[in-house]
């Protein structure tokens, strides 16, 4: 139980748990950071990712450039009748290879030499030499030995760093002999995949690529037709590192760790071994940390042969000083922002527990309010039902004295004042004279008292509630002068005195309203009783009802017939619009009376009630 005290002390609303907002904002903080570190992470390797397509886009452009250099080179043979070295030299020099291709080492040509063919072709290379330094030697093919097919380099430029390859059989090493009969069987560009002399780079590799060359007057349409016409080749040379390091260049970030690889797939499907081609930092490889490095591996088609670049840098390097800064200030801005949204939280938390506390106490004296209300109006309507009902009684007792011992009185002073008139009639015409006034006197008194006996209560009621609303409307047309309608469905409803009581009041009431209000022309009262249930509708054709008179000040007409209705368990409905007449609608639970006996055995007070109704 004390722990359970000591834990809603510590976690209450009116203190701050700082601990608990302190962990809420390093959660929050930590959110901020998270996303915001991946979203860098994210921008910067799409960066690398994106420079390093651009250099593989570079590499395959460059590798195209000198795909075009080989094509043309095989156009001018094509174009030619028969190239020389001088013609060959010209056409090369116009390259500008130095300039335009720094890649390339050298342009060159192989002639295809059979066995029966290399005597007479010795004898020709063997003074083939134009006797400069720098210019072609006197040449024979090497390396010796017999094979059944040669190509020999016999055209090369420049010159000057290659003479001493002059006469070079490169058919003499198996896999670049595969690499030249698939050139010749299919006629496209190929490459061996071997590396080759490279006069500028001490170290890296060099690589060429050769197209192969048919007479000009002969067919090309299957293998055989192409090796009959097939005279040697045309190729170059380039150097693998000065080829990617020029594409390197235009990268933004020097910091990358490029590694090429050949992948050792010939063009003919023969496997060879994967090679490094180029490592920008050496040949020692390091792998790189997933968690430190970017890396991403991009293939390239180096003419039929499956390059693949390995790209690899350090993360840090793609992110600018403000990518470096922003996470932290991201997860302060998160920490403070919590802290800040936790104290309000707190103090509107607070605030409002404080004002359902508030609220709580003011809704429980309300309902206190509420429930002494409602039994003070539970009270009241009691004592004014109670006072009606007091009422009624107090008139009803009246109205039967001044009728039983006035009203008799009367009568029997009526009786001896029209005696002694008609035995003075003749005798003594003064007194007679006198006692015609004096009758005249009473029947006027007696007029006064019956209006008064129905004033205070009509004797009309005894004798049942249909004879009492046709009592009132009569009254109610010879005072108005209107036409009133009165439908009834049954011609003797019995109901006790209270309830009879009750819609004779209402009917009065609703009258007394039509007369001073509506300036109405016709008046329509319905009564009826059916399934245990007493109804009287008075509608009119006047005025209407303004919403503003039923809560006129002073004003209780309407009022009292909805407290007559409600303190007798029915349902009250009083409708009417502008200019659309009013329509007062009551409605009673009733129980049915059994009729009492006939006017025979009436009393004297009923008999009384009707003569003086009369």
């Amino acid at each position: 139980m004390t722990a359970l005290l000591a834990q809603k002390q510590l976690f209450s609303p009116t203190k701050p748990v700082w601990w608990a907002g302190v962990l809420l904002s390093l959660g929050i903080s930590a959110l901020f950071y998270v996303p915001v570190y991946k979203t860098i992470e994210h921008d910067a390797a799409a960066r690398f990712t994106q420079q390093a397509r651009n250099a593989q886009y570079n590499i395959t452009s460059r590798i195209n450039a000198y795909t075009d250099v080989l094509r043309g080179t095989a156009s001018f043979f094509d174009a030619s009748d028969r190239v020389t070295r001088a013609s060959f030299h010209r056409y090369v020099a116009g390259l500008d290879l130095e300039r335009q291709f720094p890649a390339l080492d050298n342009v060159n040509f192989t002639q295809y030499v059979t066995a029966a063919q290399r005597p007479a072709f010795e004898r020709e290379a063997a003074r083939s030499g134009d006797g400069r330094p720098d210019g072609y030697p006197n040449f024979s093919i090497k390396p010796p030995g017999q094979r059944d097919e040669y190509s020999v380099l016999t055209m090369i430029e420049p010159v000057a760093p290659f003479r001493h390859r002059l006469g070079v059989d490169i058919n003499a090493r198996e896999q670049a002999a595969r690499a030249i009969a698939v050139a010749r069987d299919t006629g496209q560009l190929i490459t061996s995949g071997m590396p080759i002399e490279n006069t500028r780079d001490a170290q890296g590799w060099a690589l060429a690529m050769r197209l192969p060359l048919y007479r000009k007057d002969m067919p090309l349409n299957d293998v055989a037709q192409r090796r009959a016409a097939y005279i040697g080749s045309v190729g170059i040379g380039f150097s693998v590192p000065r080829l990617v390091r020029a594409a390197m260049d235009q990268m933004q970030v020097r910091d990358v760790h490029l590694m090429l690889y050949d992948e050792g797939k010939n063009a003919d499907g023969s496997d060879a071994p994967q090679t490094l081609l180029y490592d920008n930092r050496g040949t020692t490889r390091h792998p790189p940390r997933a968690g430190e490095h970017f890396a991403i591996v991009l293939p390239l088609d180096f003419n039929g042969r499956q390059w693949s670049a390995h790209f690899s840098a350090p993360k840090s390097v793609w992110y600018s000083r403000f990518d470096a800064f922003l996470p932290w200030l991201s997860m302060a801005c998160g920490f403070v922002g919590s802290m800040l949204f936790y104290l309000l939280f707190h103090t509107l938390s607070s605030s409002r527990l404080r004002a359902i506390k508030m609220a709580k106490a003011m809704t429980k004296e309300l309902r206190d309010s509420q429930a002494k209300l409602q039994q003070s109006h539970h009270k009241l309507r009691q004592l004014a039902a109670h006072a009606d009902q007091i009422k009624e009684q107090e008139r009803k007792r009246i109205a039967r004295e001044i009728h039983d011992d006035l009203g008799q009185n009367l009568l029997v002073l009526r009786i001896e004042a029209d005696l002694l008139a008609s035995r003075t009639r003749q005798s003594h015409p003064r007194l007679h004279a006198r006692a015609c006034s004096t009758l005249k006197q009473i029947d006027s008194t007696i007029k006064s008292v019956r209006h008064i006996i129905n004033d205070l209560r009509p004797t009309v009621l005894d004798l049942g509630l249909n004879a009492a609303v046709e009592w009132q409307i009569a009254q109610f047309r010879q005072r108005s002068g209107m036409v009133c309608e009165l439908i009834e469905h049954q011609s003797d409803i019995r109901i006790d005195d209270r309830c009879a009581t009750a819609f004779f009041r209402v009917l009065q009431e609703s009258l007394s309203n039509i007369v001073q209000h509506a300036r109405a022309s016709l008046v329509r009262v319905e009564l009826r009783q059916a399934g245990g249930m007493l109804s009287m509708t008075i509608s009119d054709n006047g005025v209407g009802l303004r919403e503003s008179s039923r809560n006129k000040v002073g004003s209780f007409g309407l009022v009292g017939i909805e407290e007559r209705i409600s303190l007798l368990g029915g349902h009250c409905a009083i409708t009417g619009g502008h200019n659309a007449g009013t329509t007062v609608q009551i409605s009673v639970p009733v129980e049915y009376i059994p009729p009492a006996d006939d006017g025979l055995h009436a009393g004297p007070g009923i008999r009384q009630a009707a003569d003086i109704a009369a």
